[in-house]
């Protein structure tokens, strides 16, 4: 039930969290705290249903929860532990037998599962003198694991809150278990717990990382059929065998998933590799003495900004954080250096050649297509077409406001401007070219952020 895909290195910067506790984000933790809460309470009056089966599937869910995968934006999911809880929550006879743990005994299994996994995950005691080395963080105290256990907690609940009380009244009798009907049902319930949890999700990171709500929900979306698919697939498997098989189904059905995390992290240090890779490659013109320290990563993260404001998606923002640290790449090209490396001063043609320039290095590369066309049309009209018909792609008209941005911040310190009279001088000079050298969305969006920044 969750998904994603992998990475960090840059391209991951633009989609990180804040870490912050907004009101969305203490309203899930305190839902599934409540949750949890009454499911132990009412474990702890009836008793606990199958012990056995219970144990079982609170082992495999503090192992599933301690193999974990990275996914873009530095977000960690376990992948096994989701499958695992979900097959608990859809698990109906077991070896022909029914069950009857009902749906506050698979929350409190859940949590317990979870508990377990952080148990194993706590550092271990630190016998080296006071300021010997680093001491590993507890699991407790990283946002996305807290945001993980609720939506955790919250989506096996609502799996178990729809398919537990049919089964235990006697309706999910009447689907034969050998027919489709049983596993369209089946499919059904774990569908609408997969979009429960893709909500949850896109609400939380709305929530700490300031991206709007639709691209974020777009972004958990797809990832669905992805990693997302893998887990329904497996978790629904793992409680139609048990009926055949037993408790022998977990670890048998639950290994290809786990050979489907093997393959995630590799993608995910190979992303890495590449996001390394463009990280000195954007250096280079630093090195050279073409372009001021830190220009790259300044308009990086002012684009990455202004792509949050504009409501691009996860994906969207690594591929023009790679453009933005990569735009200046064409000035190695030239035989003498632009003062300053300030090229949204120069005459638009010059731009243009050095922005052809740079994307036929960048196309070499083995970065994404999208990234070196990003950086072709970064100084082409705002919303003129090539010889193609194509308008200029957003991303590249958010990189030319935000290298304008700082190349005119570099100027006005140039004369010894003050810092916020250079901000007011470069939001003017861009307000100048608004709708005609620069797209009007990006400027009203960077003009927002500033006035942010001033409150």
């Amino acid at each position: 039930m969750e998904g994603g895909a992998a990475g960090d290195g840059a391209g991951d910067r633009c989609a990180g969290g804040t870490g912050t506790f907004p009101r969305e984000v203490v309203a899930v933790h305190a839902g599934a705290a409540a949750l949890l809460a009454v499911a132990l309470g009412a474990v702890a009056v009836r008793g606990v249903a199958d012990p056995g089966v219970a144990l079982a599937f609170v082992a495999l869910i503090a192992v599933g929860e301690c193999v974990r995968i990275t996914l873009p934006g530095d977000r960690e999911q376990a992948p096994i532990g989701a499958a695992g809880a979900l097959a608990y929550a859809l698990l109906g006879p077991l070896r022909g037998l029914p069950t009857a743990h009902g749906g506050l005994q698979v929350v409190a299994v859940t949590g317990a599962g979870l508990l377990v996994a952080v148990l194993l995950a706590l550092p271990a005691p630190v016998l080296l003198p006071r300021g010997a080395g680093p001491r590993r963080r507890p699991p407790w105290a990283d946002p996305a694991r807290r945001d993980g256990a609720a939506r955790r907690l919250l989506g096996v609940g609502f799996a178990a809150a729809v398919f537990q009380p049919l089964y235990t009244s006697g309706l999910v009798d009447r689907f034969s278990a050998e027919g489709p009907a049983y596993g369209a049902f089946l499919t059904a319930v774990a569908a609408l717990a997969a979009l429960c949890d893709a909500t949850l999700a896109a609400l939380l990171r709305r929530a700490r990382s300031g991206l709007r709500f639709p691209a974020v929900l777009e972004d958990e979306l797809r990832s669905l059929f992805g990693i997302g698919s893998a887990i329904v697939a497996t978790g629904m498997l793992v409680s139609l065998a048990a009926g055949e098989v037993g408790l022998w189904a977990l670890p048998l059905f639950c290994a290809p998933l786990l050979l489907a995390q093997v393959s995630f992290r590799r993608a995910a240090g190979i992303r890495a590799t590449t996001g390394q890779a463009i990280a000195s490659l954007a250096k280079a013109t630093e090195v050279a003495g073409y372009t001021p320290p830190g220009h790259a990563r300044r308009v990086a993260d002012t684009a990455c900004a202004l792509g949050r404001e504009l409501g691009l998606s996860t994906r969207e923002l690594a591929l023009l954080e790679y453009a933005a640290l990569m735009h200046d790449i064409g000035q190695l090209s030239l035989v003498e250096p632009v003062p300053d490396g300030a090229t949204a001063l120069l005459p638009d043609a010059e731009q243009q050649r050095i922005a052809r320039l740079g994307s036929e290095v960048i196309s070499r590369t083995g970065v994404p297509h999208k990234v070196a066309e990003q950086v072709a049309r970064l100084a082409d009209p705002c919303h003129g077409p090539d010889g193609t018909g194509r308008p200029v792609p957003l991303a590249a008209r958010i990189i030319r406001v935000a290298n304008a941005h700082d190349d005119l911040l570099t100027a006005a310190r140039g004369r010894g401007a003050g810092e916020a009279v250079g901000r007011l001088e470069a939001l003017e000079a861009l307000r100048l070219g608004r709708g005609r050298v620069y797209d009007a969305r990006v400027v009203d969006a960077l003009a927002r952020l500033g006035g942010r920044g001033r409150r």
